[in-house]
Parts: structure tokens; C-alpha cells; sequence
């Protein structure tokens, strides 16, 4: 894509999220939203997986550690086609294959069941091992937070995939500086993330988290024998005024004026 039409579609999946939240009242737009353009790079630029054949052995593993974030992925996974787009709608629904947190055993094109803050990264470690073992060329991508980061079992896995030389796993940290509680620096700072990464014997690097050229770039920057860690900078909210930066968003439904608003600034047609 052209960053023009990067810019159209990332306002399309936006507008796709909030539709979904809207209607299912609930949901997690903060961290929704500003993870859209680190799952933009991973899908439309690096990761191989074929929509037609979701359990595709080859394919590349993308899991979202920080699962609550997921409105987003459902948004980009029907785009791709792997489930139909009406399907959003449907969000949170007791009949519905699309839940508050991924659920492999449901939604096609899902690696992995998360929101158990960490777990997701002690998964995509394991998967990278066993890939490793299997002398496969698929590497493992996985998403977390930064609120999620002050999780022990993140750092026991990290310690894991350095002492493996897991270098087919790459962690992304949504770096967004706020969690539901308030600031990560309020709550429990993270520090120099990229330099505790770094000590744990990670390649790391530090983007722009909604520059997706930037983000493949560093994706594609060759590895030996080590994982890589990007830190990704990024705005809860982005995308809508009045949610940017703002930790009230993290967990709550947008009233009916909010939506449209929302929608009109986002100049998208619902």
C-alpha cells in the first residue's frame, strides 16, 4: 500500500472497531485502537497465511498477548477474509465466534487463546521452540502490552527464548504508556524496556508504532541467534480526539453521540 491508502485503510479498521464496541457496548477501545498499525505491518507486509486455509502448516504465528485488544485483529482477519465482515457485528454475543479475548478453538486465522496477562508470550516461545525443532522456516509474532509487561511469566519467557536463541520469534510491545489503572509509570514503571530486553540477550529496537514502514523495516532487519524485541510507540485511542492519551478509555462503551463523533472524525462510512 501507499501511505495514502495505509491511511484509508487504518481509518477503515478503526471505524470497524468502534462499530463493533458501539454495538456490543463493551469491549476495550484504548488499546484497540492504537495497536492497529503494529497489526497492519504484520498482516498486509510480513506474515505469510492464507484466509482459505487458516491451520496452513507453513504459515507464520501472530498472537495477540494482549488479548483484549482483539476487535482490532477481528477487524484486519475479516478484511483478509477469513471470516465474513458482517460477522463484527456480532461481537461479544453469546452466538457469536468472536469473543472478548481470542479464542482459537473458534475464530479462524487465531494462534493462540489469550488474555491471562503474559501468557501469550510464554506461548509464542513455546510455538518458536517447537517450530525451531521441526527445522521449520515460520517465524512467531507476538503482540503484548505494556501494562502487561510488569507480568513475571514476561520476563521467564524472555529469559527462555535468549537462553533457546529463538531468533524466528519477534516480541512487539505496545507501548502506549497507560493501563487501566492509570500510567505504567504511576502503577509500576517499566523503566528502560528495551534495555531489560536487551539484558535478557534480545536484538532490540525502538519505532514510531503507527509508522508501518517503519515497523516492517525493523521487522526485516536480519537476526542470528537471537530473539528481537521492538518497543512501539504508541497513543491509546489513536485515531479519536477524545480518546487519545486519555486511561479513561481503556474499558468502556462509547454512548451514542461519542460514536458518532467518532465515526465523523474518522470520516468513514458505517
Amino acid at each position: 500500500m501507499t501511505i495514502e491508502e495505509q491511511d484509508v485503510k487504518a481509518r477503515q479498521l478503526r471505524g470497524d472497531i468502534l462499530r463493533m464496541l458501539f454495538a456490543c457496548q463493551s469491549g476495550h477501545p484504548g488499546g484497540s485502537l492504537s495497536v492497529v498499525e503494529m497489526l497492519m505491518a504484520l498482516y498486509y507486509d510480513v506474515v505469510k497465511v492464507d484466509p482459505k486455509n487458516p491451520s496452513w502448516e507453513e504459515r507464520d504465528r501472530v498472537i495477540l498477548s494482549k488479548g483484549h485488544g482483539v476487535p482490532a485483529l477481528y477487524a484486519i482477519l475479516a478484511d483478509l477474509g477469513f471470516f465474513p465482515r458482517q460477522d463484527l457485528w456480532r461481537l461479544r454475543q453469546a452466538d457469536s465466534h468472536l469473543q472478548g479475548h481470542p479464542d482459537k478453538n473458534k475464530t479462524p486465522g487465531i494462534d493462540a487463546c489469550t488474555g491471562s496477562l503474559g501468557q501469550g508470550v510464554s506461548i509464542a516461545g513455546g510455538m518458536a521452540m517447537a517450530l525451531k525443532r521441526k527445522n521449520s522456516r515460520s517465524r512467531v509474532f507476538v503482540i503484548t502490552g505494556d501494562g502487561e509487561t510488569q507480568e513475571g511469566i514476561v520476563w521467564e519467557a524472555a529469559m527462555s527464548a535468549a537462553h533457546y536463541k529463538l531468533d524466528n520469534l519477534t516480541i512487539l510491545l505496545d507501548h502506549n504508556g497507560l493501563q487501566i489503572d492509570g500510567t505504567n509509570d504511576e502503577v509500576m514503571s517499566l523503566g528502560d524496556v528495551c534495555g531489560k530486553y536487551r539484558s535478557f540477550g534480545f536484538e532490540c529496537f525502538s519505532v514510531d508504532g503507527h509508522d508501518i514502514g517503519e515497523i516492517v523495516r525493523t521487522i526485516n532487519i536480519p537476526v542470528s541467534g537471537k530473539p528481537k524485541f521492538i518497543e512501539c510507540r504508541t497513543h491509546k485511542g489513536e485515531g479519536v480526539s477524545f480518546m487519545r492519551d486519555n486511561v479513561s478509555w481503556h474499558g468502556k462503551p462509547l454512548n451514542e453521540e461519542q460514536y458518532n463523533k467518532a465515526i465523523q472524525e474518522l470520516g468513514v462510512a458505517v
